[in-house]
């Protein structure tokens, strides 16, 4: 059984955190949730319907999809869920724009060397 715990963390977990760490460490998750937020901006200006029709394909996929597509981009898609809540629209706005906005701070690169001795 350790045989097979070690094989999965070692070809497995490790690479999928060294790529989550290289990407959080180069700003490359910070321009890819930039992007998103900027398209859900766009599409609450331009096109709100697209914002029902993707919230209508996540909700239509298998759940194991469901729960991998939560996972990795789980800042977007819950402000997905609660625009599509039937709350106030400024409850909704004020929440969506929140969240954008931590997350963006979240993964904001900072300067590796700025936090060494």
């Amino acid at each position: 059984m350790e045989r097979v715990v070690t094989g999965f963390v070692d070809n497995l977990v490790q690479p999928v955190v060294n790529v989550i760490v290289f990407t959080v460490e180069n700003g490359l998750l910070f321009l890819l949730f930039l992007l998103l937020w900027l398209a859900f901006g766009a599409a609450l200006v331009w096109s709100q319907g697209s914002l029902d029709a993707t919230w209508t394909w996540v909700r239509g996929l298998p759940l194991i999809l469901q729960g991998l597509v939560w996972l990795l981009f789980l800042p977007v898609v819950a402000g997905l869920w609660i625009w599509e809540t039937t709350w106030p629209l400024i409850v909704r706005l004020v929440l969506v724009v929140g969240l954008a906005g931590w997350n963006l701070l979240i993964f904001l690169p900072r300067a590796a060397t700025a936090t060494q001795p």
